[in-house]
C-alpha cells in the first residue's frame, strides 16, 4: 500500500509577543502545512513552556545549530520569519540546511541600514546622503559635520522605532542623546550602538509590499500614507491602496524598489519598501526582507481569499500561486497612534467606531494597566482599525471617522526620556 506524502512544514522564527504569527498559523492550516514555532527564548524556558524550538535570535551560531539538529529529525522545506528580528537567522539556516532563500549577507543588509545605505548609493538607487557614528561620540561635534535638516536613525530597530528629526544643531544634539539612551537601554548586539545621521527626504510617503520570485518583482500593493511624515518623529497611522499617484509615478516607485532589492541581494519571499515621492521622483527609504508588519495584512488578499500569508507559504514549500493580483475595490488600515506615556485605563467608542459605513473591523491590541509607551521609544500601537470601500477616498474618510470616535483614558504615570 503507497504511503500517504507527509504534509509540508516550516519553521517560523516568531518572538512571544509578535502580532504577525496567527495570520501564518491560520494560513499553514488552511494549506494543510505543518508549522514548527522556532520562538526567541532560552531553550531552558522554551523546554517549561513545552514549546518544540526554543532559540536565542542574538546568538546565532548556537541558534542555526538548533535548527539544524532539529531539521534533520524533522525535514523542512522552509524556514520564514515573521518580522525583522529574525530575518538574518531565518537566511542562515536556509543556508546551513541548503533550502532556498534569499542569502544571509542579502538578509543583513536588508537589516542593517548602514549597510543597506552603501550598497544603494552604490548601485545608483536614489537614497539621502548619510554618515554613520556611535552612540559614545560627542553629540556637540558630530552636530557640526551634519547637514540639516537631517534624521537619526538606529541601525538595527524598526517601525521608526528611535527615528527623530532635527532642523539644527541644538535639536541634533537633544536628539542623537536620546536615541543614545534608548540604545543604552536595550539589550546590546553588534551593531546596536550605531547611529546613523542621513539628510531628511521631503515629498509624499508610500510603502510597496511585493513579492521576489528568483529575483523578479511582483507588486501586491502600493499603499499611500496621507498622513503627512515630516518629524519630529514619524508614527504612521493611515495606509490606503490602490495609490491614487499617477500610474506613471506607479511604475518608477515600483522600479525604484526592484532596483533596490538587487543591490541589496535579495531574490525571493516578501519585501515590504518604504520610499519618498517628490519633484526629483521616487527615493528609497528602506526596504525590507519580510512582509508587512502588524496586522496590516489584513488589508491584503489575492484570487479567491487567499490572504498574504497563504501567498508567502505556497512560495516557499513550492505550492502553485494561482493569482499575484489583489481583490478589487479599496481598503485601507489605521494604526491607532499612542497618545501619551502611562497606563492605559479605559477604551470607549469601539462599538461606535465599528458602525462607520466601510469599517470591517477595530481590534484594539494594547492591554488595560499595562504601560504605553509612544515613538520614539514605544515599538507597538493601541490597535488597528480595517476599511473597505470602493474607492480609496471613501477608506480614509471611514479611518478617520471611526478613529474619531474612539476615546483612550491614559493615566500619564512614566516620564518620556528627553
Amino acid at each position: 500500500m503507497a504511503q500517504t506524502p507527509l504534509p509540508p512544514r516550516v519553521i517560523l522564527l516568531m518572538r512571544a509577543t509578535t502580532y504577525r504569527a496567527r495570520p501564518f498559523l491560520e494560513a499553514a492550516a488552511r494549506l494543510g502545512i505543518e508549522v514548527v514555532k522556532g520562538i526567541d527564548m532560552p531553550p531552558e524556558l522554551a523546554e517549561y513552556w513545552h514549546a518544540p524550538l526554543g532559540l536565542q535570535f542574538d546568538q546565532p551560531e548556537q541558534a542555526v545549530e538548533a535548527i539544524v539538529e532539529f531539521a534533520r529529525r524533522n525535514p523542512v522545506q522552509a524556514i520564514l520569519a515573521v518580522d525583522d528580528s529574525a530575518t538574518v537567522l531565518a537566511a542562515l539556516a536556509s543556508e546551513a540546511l541548503g533550502l532556498a532563500f534569499n542569502s544571509s549577507e542579502a538578509a543583513l543588509a536588508a537589516r542593517n541600514k548602514y549597510r543597506m545605505r552603501q550598497l544603494l548609493s552604490a548601485a545608483g538607487v536614489p537614497c539621502p546622503n548619510f554618515r554613520l557614528y556611535d552612540m559614545a561620540d560627542n553629540p556637540t561635534q558630530v552636530a557640526a559635520e551634519v547637514e540639516y535638516p537631517c534624521v537619526v536613525k538606529p541601525l538595527l530597530l524598526s517601525g521608526s522605532r528611535g527615528v527623530i528629526r532635527a532642523n539644527n544643531p541644538a535639536e541634533f544634539e537633544a536628539a542623537f542623546r536620546r536615541l543614545g539612551r534608548l540604545l543604552a537601554s536595550m539589550q546590546r548586539v553588534p551593531g546596536s550602538t550605531g547611529i546613523l545621521v542621513e539628510n531628511f527626504i521631503p515629498g509624499f510617503e508610500v510603502a510597496l509590499e511585493g513579492m521576489l520570485d528568483r529575483g523578479q518583482l511582483k507588486v501586491l500593493a502600493l499603499f499611500d500614507k496621507p498622513d503627512p511624515l515630516d518629524g519630529p518623529f514619524f508614527e504612521e497611522t493611515i495606509y490606503v491602496t490602490p495609490s491614487r499617484l499617477p500610474v506613471s509615478v506607479q511604475t518608477e516607485i515600483a522600479d525604484c524598489a526592484a532596483q533596490a532589492a538587487a543591490a541589496l541581494g535579495l531574490r525571493q519571499g516578501p519585501i515590504h519598501a518604504e520610499l519618498r515621492v517628490n519633484e526629483t521622483g521616487p527615493w528609497l527609504v528602506e526596504v525590507a526582507g519580510r512582509s508587512i508588519g502588524g496586522l496590516c495584512s489584513q488589508t491584503l488578499r489575492f484570487g479567491p481569499d487567499v490572504s498574504l500569508e497563504e501567498l508567502i507559504l505556497r512560495q516557499a514549500v513550492g505550492l502553485e500561486i494561482a493569482s499575484w493580483r489583489g481583490d478589487e475595490g479599496a481598503r485601507g488600515v489605521m494604526m491607532i497612534p499612542i497618545p501619551g506615556a502611562g497606563l492605559l485605563k479605559r477604551v470607549d467608542g469601539v462599538e461606535a467606531a465599528r458602525q462607520v459605513p466601510g469599517i470591517e473591523s477595530v481590534e484594539i491590541t494594547a492591554q488595560l494597566y499595562q504601560p504605553l509607551v509612544p515613538l520614539p521609544e514605544g515599538e507597538s500601537y493601541l490597535g488597528f482599525i480595517f476599511a473597505r470601500a470602493n474607492e480609496p477616498a471613501e477608506v480614509e474618510a471611514a479611518l478617520r471617522q471611526a478613529h474619531a470616535r474612539l476615546h483612550f483614558e491614559v493615566e500619564i504615570m512614566l516620564p518620556v526620556l528627553q
